[in-house]
């Protein structure tokens, strides 16, 4: 699956954090990574200043490391979609 730089596609990626137990929030902050994990309170923090593309690449990097259940998803097409995520390579 190929990676579309696009609103509606970072719309997707956002639709799999809302399912999640994970809380998603952009704010401004210093982190070296681009981003912060805190996973006893799960919550994923994104720099704000991210460009859109830099901001898809890093959820998706998220998504990998946090390793979903897709089956913990209500909604099949963010299942299918979450699926598909994980097969995909990004090209940096």
């Amino acid at each position: 699956m190929a990676i579309k730089y696009t609103k509606n596609y970072l719309d997707k990626i956002e639709s799999l954090f809302a399912e999640s137990d994970y809380m998603l929030r952009y704010e401004k902050g210093n982190f070296k990574s681009g981003y912060c994990i805190l996973k006893d309170t799960k919550v994923v923090i994104i720099n704000k200043y991210y460009t859109l593309e830099g901001k898809i690449n890093t959820l998706i990097d998220i998504l990998k490391e946090l390793d979903f259940n897709p089956k913990e998803f209500k909604n099949k097409k963010n299942q299918d979609f979450y699926t598909e995520l994980q097969q995909t390579e990004l090209k940096l």
